[in-house]
């Protein structure tokens, strides 16, 4: 009676933040980071040591350094794993407007480190990139205005995200960044199919991208060089590509050991760009694959949940976050192998790195909250009439 007249009182979730998260998280997917992690905390201590005693540190500097990125960034990912779809997107945005200013900022306060492109802020005791805390907020941002766009209604929301990905490009673009550039467009353009957009509108799109990066090759000299590289039948054995080959070659099924390789005392960036190098020389092929089997086991395991997922703006989000952490990894060891041009990017989770380790975390993070299972029907129960 007493329900009839006031009604039924709403159902609180009483269950405690950490034995919910334990309960609703992919616990594979979250093995899979972990492992990665240890992997590159252990090919730090084989990679690193050089870099340290040529800038005259302590042998293992940066494995400690890599150890206390790592831990925050693995922080970074438990915590916003533990938020709701709704929370991480109020944060995202916030954290693309800051991102974003930041890296409009760069031409007058940022430094290129002697690397011929304006894309860090120099702390003093650390450096900081903007471009990579940009890409998780701006997937989830655009995600957003692509599933307001399908309401009644609701805003132009596929076009805004089209100029704001057009913008973000062109500021990528002028550090000069083409790698991180690609990537968000790359993101975007899975994150618009998945949306529905028609196949002919993004045979059009890709059509511009080459176009532009046509226009790259004859207006850029650092882009050209790399295209030259890349395309060039011979490999110059002295260039980082060329220690790189010979260092995968030299590793053949096993490896050469632990701690034998040569390839960290030639590559300066043995512990970050070619990380794999290292792997590939003194762990094997088994090591390698290894590595490829965690990273597409969390793909796997991400995009298999997202399929079951019945709300458009965590499916989207949760896709394009999937799309940006899967084509990382793969452009980091498609330059290694030279399938792919030379381009600074890390390997997630197992590179050296302060800005692109804690980014990756949040970004993972974001991908678990939104792959978490929540009371819903299946997208299969709604196809067939029985969703709520």
């Amino acid at each position: 009676m007493t329900e009839m007249v006031y009604g039924t009182a709403p159902v609180r979730d009483v269950e405690p933040i950490l034995p919910k998260w334990w309960r609703t998280i992919d616990k594979w997917s979250v093995s899979c980071v972990l492992i990665l992690f240890g992997i590159g905390i252990l090919l730090g201590l084989a990679a690193s040591p050089p870099l340290a005693e040529k800038n005259g540190f302590e042998p293992f500097h940066y494995v400690q350094r890599q150890a206390v990125f790592g831990f925050m960034a693995l922080f970074a990912m438990m915590l916003t794993s533990m938020m709701s779809p709704q929370l991480v997107r109020r944060l995202a945005i916030i954290g693309f407007v800051v991102a974003f200013a930041a890296m409009a900022l760069l031409p007058v306060f940022g430094t290129d480190f002697g690397k011929g492109a304006v894309r860090w802020y120099s702390l003093g005791f650390a450096s900081l990139q903007p471009s990579e805390f940009l890409k998780p907020a701006f997937v989830v941002m655009v995600a957003w205005l692509m599933a307001a766009s399908h309401e009644i209604n609701g805003p132009p929301g596929m076009r805004l995200s089209f100029i704001i990905t057009v913008l973000i490009v062109l500021m990528l673009a002028m550090q000069p960044d083409f790698g991180q550039a690609c990537l968000v467009l790359f993101g975007w353009g899975v994150m618009y199919f998945v949306a529905g957009a028609p196949i002919l509108l993004l045979v059009v799109i890709a059509g511009l991208v080459v176009a532009a990066g046509t226009l790259a090759y004859s207006g850029s000299e650092h882009f050209a060089r790399r295209i030259d590289g890349f395309l060039s039948p011979d490999v110059d054995p002295n260039t980082q590509l060329g220690f790189a080959t010979n260092a995968i070659m030299e590793g053949g099924f096993f490896g050469v050991g632990v701690g034998e390789g040569a390839v960290k005392w030639s590559l300066p960036d043995a512990h970050t760009d070619f990380i794999i190098a290292v792997a590939a020389e003194e762990y094997g092929l088994v090591l390698v694959l290894c590595i490829i089997a965690l990273y597409v086991g969390i793909v796997v395991r991400s995009l298999g949940r997202l399929m079951r997922e019945r709300d458009t703006f965590t499916r989207l989000a949760g896709t394009g976050l999937v799309a940006i952490f899967a084509v990382q990894a793969m452009i980091n060891m498609g330059v290694a192998v030279r399938l792919l041009p030379a381009k600074g990017m890390t390997l997630p989770f197992v590179s050296y790195g302060g800005s692109s380790l804690i980014a990756m975390g949040i970004l993972v993070g974001m991908l678990f909250a939104f792959t978490r299972s929540r009371p819903q029907g299946e997208i299969n129960d709604l196809l067939r009439g029985r969703g709520r």
